[in-house]
């Protein structure tokens, strides 16, 4: 009889120390979802800036950080726009083309580049890119996720698969 209470008390421990090990690898190898709150930031007197930022792998694993903001001007006029930004050296935006967001369901919408107006007097850098998503941005119906057509200036794209919380959180800023 005591020697089935030691096997017991010796098992009890490594089953312990197993269920342990295997929490800590799906937490270590699990992939997060990406989740992002809304900030809101009074840039200036009379101008308010709402946005969502989130952090989102293309096809290759290369990360981008992916930005919706709203811009409310001291006037009251708006602005809804998405900035991409690329990580690599070697990412350089086509900004003659257009973004093509193409819903799960098959739904193809552009949006136009303004990366222009960014910087005041000094050139957009290769690596990022803003377009006006504004027009388009009911468009969306926010439980369908999205895909991201990025132009590049080698005639290649790079695709970013936007999840539906992701979209959820666009239309909350269009919505402010």
């Amino acid at each position: 009889m005591n020697s089935i209470c030691f096997n017991e008390s010796r098992i009890r421990p490594m089953r312990w120390l197993l269920a342990v090990l295997i929490c800590v690898l799906l937490v270590v190898w699990s992939p997060l979802p990406a989740f992002a709150a809304v900030t809101q930031m009074e840039e200036y007197p009379g101008q308010m800036l709402y946005q969502s930022r989130q952090n989102l792998q293309d096809q290759n694993g290369n990360s981008w950080e992916v930005v919706a903001f709203k811009r409310i001007h001291p006037e009251g006029s708006a602005t809804v726009s998405l900035r991409l930004v690329g990580f690599l050296s070697t990412v350089e935006f086509d900004r003659r083309q257009l973004l093509t967001l193409t819903t799960s369901l098959g739904q193809t919408l552009t949006a136009k580049d303004i990366s222009g107006e960014i910087y005041q007097n000094i050139p957009t850098p290769a690596n990022v890119a803003e377009y006006d998503i504004l027009p388009i941005l009911l468009q969306l119906q926010p439980e369908i996720p999205l895909q991201l057509t990025l132009p590049m200036v080698t005639g290649s794209s790079i695709n970013l698969e936007i999840p539906s919380t992701v979209i959820q959180e666009w239309r909350t800023i269009s919505d402010r």
